[in-house]
């Protein structure tokens, strides 16, 4: 079975006196924190460098928000050690706890949470106190100008629509110039045309300005979108991170695979070095006979042949139902075993392809989005 061959991640030390490294603008190392008898976080390491987005992408209730928050010191670290721009600003151990608005972050979430009584302007510019009057305005409309936002310089938050109001909060915690920004889900309240074009805008000022970037999201779309590197929560801790390819293509957990979307699943049992299936044999070289496991097939790996005419009784695979997406179409497809057995499949195909019920099809596969573990992974 074939798989796409990925650029080994450059080695990130961990857990010891040298594993901060210089360039990193943010460094987390060993975070453990609880709410009562809840683990949020468990054993955490993460680090993020200077013109990088690195999202955090995981499922609601996985710790994400709670490692973002301690970063940006809006929880007292309980348990390990966060550096920002290569200085301490959290240890458990010595007791130090920056306050956030000693940390050199920009913070941005969900809300804009503009002052409603300052003009956009003055909203931008509201945190820049060590500059003249001339160089605050230079600062903030250059900013402006950057998000599209520079001709709303004079007007009042309540006069923007949430998507422009969004523009206005970025700038804002872009202007004092951070090393590191914090984005806690700041696209989710958006409308879906809306959050594309605000995330296109956000990721080119991001990497314009060059400022490191965590992301917190629940959306592995968005994360494929904005990163560099994804790191996958589940349960308080990172189960695979990577750039978004490497996650995507070479999955270490089968949570890695559903939960970058729909999955067909099938279960055989390794016999003398592969497995058979509803979609033939598939060699399985690294796993004894007598293996469990489940063959996890993304619907785009399944690319469907029509043969011959629709059937009233279809005694080989089929489809069942055809339905257009938009960019891609979905079949569900009843797909016929050598033994006679017959499992429902999704195939996902590009453009418009609608064959009618009852279709007769042969499967084709791309191997390299099929994933084999053992069944108990």
């Amino acid at each position: 079975m074939a798989t796409q061959l990925l650029p080994e991640p450059r080695p990130r030390p961990i857990n010891n006196d040298d594993a901060f490294e210089r360039d990193d603008v943010l460094a987390m190392r060993g975070i453990h924190h609880a709410f009562g008898g809840l683990v949020a976080v468990d054993g955490v390491d993460l680090d993020v460098q200077p013109h990088e987005v690195v999202c955090l992408l995981g499922p609601s209730g996985c710790g994400k928000t709670t490692l973002l928050r301690l970063a940006a010191g809006l929880e007292t670290l309980q348990q390990g050690e966060v550096r920002v721009d290569g200085q301490l600003m959290a240890s458990a151990g010595g007791g130090r706890q920056v306050p956030p608005e000693r940390r050199k972050v920009g913070l941005m979430f969900q809300e804009s949470a503009l002052f409603p009584h300052l003009t956009v302007l003055d909203n931008v510019t509201f945190g820049l106190d060590g500059l003249g009057t001339r160089e605050r305005a230079r600062r903030g409309r250059e900013l402006l100008d950057r998000l599209g936002m520079v001709d709303y310089a004079d007007a009042h938050p309540h006069m923007l629509s949430g998507g422009q109001q969004q523009r206005v909060a970025l700038a804002r915690a872009l202007a004092p110039a951070p090393p590191l920004m914090l984005l806690d889900e700041p696209f989710s309240g958006l409308d879906t045309r809306l959050r594309d074009q605000i995330r296109d805008d956000t990721l080119h000022a991001l990497k314009e300005v060059g400022t490191g970037t965590l992301l917190v999201t629940h959306d592995p779309e968005e994360a494929m979108f904005m990163a560099d590197r994804i790191a996958l929560m589940r349960d308080g801790r990172i189960v695979q991170a990577g750039p978004p390819v490497e996650l995507y293509c070479n999955p270490v957990d089968p949570f890695v695979v559903h939960f970058f979307g729909d999955v067909n699943r099938l279960d055989g049992v390794v016999m003398d070095g592969h497995v058979d299936t509803v979609v033939g044999p598939i060699d399985v070289p690294d796993m004894p006979d007598g293996t469990h496991v489940q063959v996890l097939v993304r619907p785009e790996a399944i690319h469907l042949v029509p043969l011959g005419e629709p059937m009233e009784v279809p005694d080989t695979s089929h489809v069942v139902v055809s339905r257009l997406l938009g960019r891609t179409s979905l079949i569900h497809v009843c797909a016929h075993a050598r033994d006679g057995s017959e499992v429902h499949m999704h195939s996902r195909m590009p453009g418009v392809f609608l064959p009618p019920e009852n279709q007769p099809v042969t499967l084709q596969l791309d191997w390299s989005q099929v994933f084999i573990f053992p069944r108990d992974a």
